[in-house]
């Protein structure tokens, strides 16, 4: 598996350099690419996620999305504790940051088209409840750390995101085992299928407007994906090892945690006044180092698997 992930990223990589060769030439403006990440995010995003749950209903796939549900609640609880401790306080620091970026991945962008390459839509289905799990906790916990403000309104909004509709909507049909009709299906799985190429150029765009060479200069930088790409999912390893379950499920939360820190930290900072700079270098570099370290997380989830 772990050499799927590597051809896989690989291809994703490809793809993000194209992204970066539109921006280049201006084929992608800025603008363009804020409507293009909505757009992924709000629309394509959600229907591969509806058309994951289009499948008969087996009652290992109920009990391991439930269990994918509870791990991913604990999986969050302690990747929040880890990036308390790991990333401490100091004067001049963008601690915020550095704690949103070490705790929170890219598990939708990333995550959807690995853990397809490697599962199926079985992968995605599992994901949904990582996602589910993410989107509480970023819309609450992550707002407040980015703000420094409590604002608890942000959980109502998560209620109604375009992720979590298709999740819940997935689900009831699901378990309802309805199906939806052979050409509208169709025509949503075209829409579902354009998930990994928009997404990778969308983050290619977003990559090039970042200066790598001031970037290469700053250690902290890598500190952060160190902890992020490597430290905290081999923690959640060692801790998922302790429980009997299904690989897939395994392996579906330490891919969704192991994926490069979220594009949403820059978002948060725009929108809060942080340094988003900063968080796009962050962004930049832990897409470039997780295309090594995937790959590695992943081997070493297999072989823990294996003694087991």
């Amino acid at each position: 598996m772990s050499a799927t992930i590597l051809k896989q990223t690989i291809i994703m990589l490809m793809l993000i350099l194209v992204g970066v060769l539109c921006a280049k030439t201006k084929i992608i403006s800025k603008e363009t690419n804020k409507q293009l990440s909505s757009f992924v995010l709000q629309v394509v995003n959600p229907i591969l996620i509806l058309m994951s749950f289009q499948k008969d209903y087996r009652p290992e796939l109920a009990r391991n999305l439930l269990i994918t549900f509870g791990l991913s609640v604990l999986a969050f609880a302690v990747m929040i504790c880890a990036s308390f401790l790991l990333v401490r306080t100091k004067d001049g620091r963008e601690t915020a940051i550095e704690r949103f970026a070490s705790t929170y991945s890219n598990c939708a962008f990333m995550g959807i088209p690995l853990l397809n390459a490697l599962f199926g839509t079985e992968g995605v289905f599992y994901l949904t409840a990582f996602i589910a799990v993410f989107n509480f906790a970023v819309w609450t916990h992550g707002v407040i750390l980015i703000s420094g403000e409590k604002d608890f309104k942000q959980v109502v909004k998560v209620l109604y995101s375009p992720t979590i509709i298709a999740i819940v909507l997935g689900i009831i049909l699901f378990f309802a085992q309805i199906k939806i009709p052979s050409v509208p299906a169709q025509a949503l799985q075209h829409i579902a299928d354009i998930n990994t190429p928009m997404a990778m150029i969308v983050s290619g765009v977003t990559m090039s407007q970042t200066n790598v060479f001031n970037m290469l200069k700053k250690p902290r930088i890598y500190y952060v994906c160190l902890l992020k790409l490597l430290v905290i999912p081999l923690i959640l390893t060692m801790i998922l090892s302790l429980f009997d379950i299904d690989e897939k499920v395994r392996l579906t939360i330490i891919v969704a945690a192991a994926a490069p820190p979220a594009a949403m930290c820059t978002l948060f900072s725009i929108k809060y006044g942080r340094n988003s700079l900063y968080s796009s270098e962050i962004f930049t570099a832990g897409t470039i180092l997780s295309i090594i370290t995937l790959p590695v997380v992943v081997k070493i989830t297999e072989k823990i698997g294996r003694l087991l």
